[in-house]
């Protein structure tokens, strides 16, 4: 049976949609761990973006969520742990290629940079697009 989970993190700046974001995938049949924040508090995004990477590395979830303002931090972050390929989408085009080409398995996005309806339809496109594998298969092993 496929892994359903999905593991989310924020740090203040991705509060709000972290929360529609959870409330649709439940909604969609997906387990969620909410791994914080759970406030609106200045928190310390590694902090967050680490947890989030190591539940996708050791396949305790099948793919991850981040958000925070920008999204940048969140995916450099992510990204320091073997075997993660977070990918910064803003829009669907992106979030279609960085699981086709790349095979991202966390999916990072900017709350202050994209707006709610087009965030919740990056999520959609990045979780029902498959790896396309071939020739991309090859450049992912490179990476590793």
């Amino acid at each position: 049976m496929e892994n359903k989970k999905i593991a989310l993190g924020c740090d203040h700046g991705g509060f709000n949609y972290k929360n529609k974001i959870i409330k649709y995938l439940e909604d969609k049949g997906y387990e969620t761990i909410d791994v914080g924040t759970y406030t609106q508090e200045s928190c310390d995004y590694p902090e967050i973006a680490h947890k989030v990477a190591k539940l996708v590395a050791t396949k305790e979830a099948e793919k991850g969520i981040l958000i925070c303002g920008s999204g940048i931090g969140m995916s450099i972050a992510a990204n320091k742990t073997k075997g993660i390929r977070a990918a910064l989408c803003t829009e669907t085009t992106s979030a279609r290629l960085s699981r086709e080409h790349n095979n991202s398995n966390i999916l990072c996005m900017g709350e202050r940079l994209i707006g709610e309806t087009m965030a919740l339809e990056i999520v959609e496109t990045w979780l029902n697009t498959e790896f396309s594998g071939g020739r991309h298969q090859h450049r992912i092993d490179l990476i590793e």
